[in-house]
C-alpha cells in the first residue's frame, strides 16, 4: 500500500476502506488538523511518519478495531477518557446513570459512593467531579484496568479511590450511600459478541452467564451489606432486562424499584432503595 503524502490522499485512500467521518477522524487526530481544515485543505503535505501511523490505523480499523482503541480516547459525560483494550469503551447511555444520580442527590451532598467494575473509570470519575463533596471508591477486579481507572482520575483532576476487588470482596465493614454499576449483562453465547467493536473489548466486561444477568444477580444479592439505610443501588442491564432487574432488586428487599429509560425510551438502569 503505498503511503499518502497529504491529507487528501489520505482520505482517498480510505475511501471504500473505513467511513470518510472515521478516515477525518484519524486523520486530525495524527495531525491535529480539524475537520474544517482537512476539508479545506486536501493538498496539506503529510509527513512520512504519520502517513505510516495513518495506514496502520487504517488497516486495524478496517478490520474491525475500535476507533477508540485506536486513539486511545473517547468521550463520556463532556470530558475525554484514556481507554485502552483493558477496559470497556464508554458508552452514551451510560451517562444515565450519572443524570440519575444528579437527580437524587445535591450536589454539596458529602455522600460516599461506590463504583463497581469501574473499567475506565468513567463513572466513578464524572461522579467525583459533579460531587465534589463526596468520596469515591472505584474498585475492579482487573490490575490493568484500575491502572487506566487511576489516570483518568488523575488527569481529569478527581479524588478517586481505586481498589483491586472482586466485586465487593475487599470491602468487608465498608458501608456507602451509594452503589453504582455499569456490569457485564450480555448473555454468554450472544452472536453480537462476535460482531462490530465488542469484539476487540475484554470479554470478562460483557458476558454474565446463559442469560447475563449472573453478576447482576450477585450485586443485587450484596450490595445491602454495603449500603447504609435509605442508600441506593443503581445497575445499568441489557435492553430486555428490565423487568428481570426489578425482580432482583426487590428479591432482596429493595424498595422504590424502578427504572430510567434512555433517550429512545428504552429502559437501561435499574434502581432500588434500602429501606
Amino acid at each position: 500500500m503505498k503511503l499518502p503524502d497529504s491529507l487528501g490522499a489520505a482520505l482517498a485512500l480510505g475511501r471504500g476502506r473505513i467511513p470518510a467521518a472515521e478516515a477525518r477522524m484519524l486523520l486530525g487526530a495524527l495531525t491535529g488538523a480539524s475537520t474544517a481544515q482537512i476539508a479545506a485543505y486536501p493538498e496539506r503535505g503529510l509527513a512520512p511518519e504519520l502517513a505510516l501511523r495513518f495506514v496502520d490505523m487504517l488497516v486495524r480499523r478496517e478490520q474491525g478495531e475500535p476507533v477508540a482503541y485506536l486513539l486511545g480516547e473517547r468521550e463520556f459525560y463532556g470530558r475525554r477518557f484514556r481507554v485502552s483494550p483493558a477496559v470497556l469503551i464508554p458508552r452514551p447511555e451510560t451517562e444515565l446513570i450519572v443524570d440519575t444520580v444528579l437527580a437524587r442527590v445535591p450536589r454539596d451532598a458529602a455522600v460516599r459512593i461506590l463504583d463497581l467494575g469501574t473499567g475506565s473509570g468513567a463513572l466513578a470519575v464524572s461522579l467525583a467531579l459533579e460531587l465534589p463533596a463526596a468520596q469515591v471508591t472505584a474498585v475492579d477486579i482487573s490490575p490493568a484496568a484500575l491502572a487506566v481507572a487511576a489516570a483518568n482520575a488523575q488527569q481529569l483532576g478527581a479524588r478517586v479511590r481505586c481498589l483491586e476487588s472482586d466485586w465487593f470482596a475487599a470491602l468487608q465493614g465498608e458501608l456507602f450511600d451509594l452503589i453504582v454499576s455499569n456490569p457485564p449483562y450480555v448473555a454468554a453465547g450472544d452472536p453480537h459478541l462476535d460482531e462490530g467493536d465488542v469484539r476487540f473489548e475484554p470479554p470478562g466486561a460483557l458476558a454474565s452467564g446463559p442469560a447475563g444477568l449472573d453478576d447482576l444477580a450477585r450485586i443485587a444479592a450484596e450490595a445491602p451489606a454495603h449500603l447504609l439505610s435509605g442508600g441506593y443501588l443503581l445497575m445499568e442491564h441489557g435492553y430486555d432486562q428490565g423487568a428481570a432487574v426489578r425482580d432482583l432488586l426487590q428479591a432482596q428487599g429493595f424498595v422504590d424499584v424502578a427504572s430510567a429509560r434512555d433517550l429512545a425510551g428504552i429502559e437501561r438502569i435499574g434502581f432500588g432503595r434500602r429501606p
